[in-house]
């Protein structure tokens, strides 16, 4: 496994297996890996010769400077792990390789950016088209893999694919849940103890919202979920809503759609989780 920091050191690795007619994958990450991210590289490694992991905490996604901050960094750990599956190539950039300047692109991500997480994170969603387009013009890759837990990003990943159109194929994987249902993430990690014994009522509502809304209203629904998490002390519910699945606009009644989705994004203390479920109601 190469371990690389340069962008052009990691293009002349890449093209070794290009030239040689191997597939790329790409597995965009912001370290602090856990099994969720492993579950991408087993998927990237299973349908790619080449498995390309990208560890950078992008600083311009990041619209809560506290939360750049105090974002987890355990490379040394992260390469360890990868290393242990197989991955082919870690690319763990500084600040100044991926924004040797400051990127002033606007992208037009239309309606799937302006909800939910881009209502709440203004300028979120550009943040990670920035460096998701400059990590698709550095690793050039045949696929791109992301984790259903971010189920509005990629919508937006997909937006921002077809407006730089560089034949990327985005493939998305189901979440990856704690034994205790808790979906993974590393913001896990910063959760105080009984935070952590508090978190898996997330799941436990969200799991609980999909019986009571075979009988319920789409309001009746989101009522149910966030007044059960505010209820629940530590939990400040930011958002939830119910969405189509492919437009991710709000849904009035389970008619309307043929895929609905609850999003969700609530605090736990101070640290600000996110989880969806996938409605099936007749």
């Amino acid at each position: 496994m190469k371990v690389i920091a340069k962008i052009d050191e990691l293009k002349k690795a890449i093209s070794e297996y290009r030239n040689n007619g191997k597939s790329i994958g790409l597995v965009p990450t912001m370290g602090a890996l856990h099994d969720g991210h492993i579950s991408l590289v087993k998927r990237c490694l299973n349908e790619n010769e080449c498995c390309v992991v990208s560890i950078f905490v992008n600083p311009t996604q990041f619209n809560d400077k506290n939360d750049l901050k105090h974002y987890p960094r355990t490379p040394k750990e992260d390469c360890k792990l990868l290393q242990s599956v197989g991955c082919t190539i870690v690319f763990a950039p500084d600040v100044d390789e991926m924004y040797p300047e400051e990127d002033t692109r606007i992208f037009d991500l239309g309606s799937v950016a302006e909800v939910m997480e881009g209502k709440f994170r203004p300028g979120h969603f550009n943040g990670v088209a920035q460096i998701v387009s400059k990590l698709f013009y550095a690793v050039e890759p045949n696929k791109a893999y992301f984790g259903e837990k971010d189920f509005q990003q990629i919508a937006v990943i997909r937006a921002m694919e077809r407006e730089i159109n560089t034949g990327v194929e985005i493939i998305d994987v189901p979440i990856v849940r704690e034994k205790d249902g808790l979906a993974m993430s590393s913001r896990n990690r910063r959760l105080t103890e009984n935070q952590r014994k508090n978190a898996p009522k997330i799941w436990e509502t969200l799991s609980k919202s999909y019986t009571f809304a075979q009988n319920h209203s789409v309001k009746e629904t989101i009522n149910f979920v966030i007044d059960t998490l505010n209820a629940i002390p530590e939990f400040k519910v930011e958002y939830y809503e119910i969405v189509d699945a492919d437009s991710l606009q709000p849904i009035s009644d389970w008619n309307s759609s043929k895929r609905a989705v609850g999003c969700i994004a609530t605090f736990c203390g101070e640290i600000r989780l996110i989880d969806n479920i996938t409605y099936c109601v007749k």
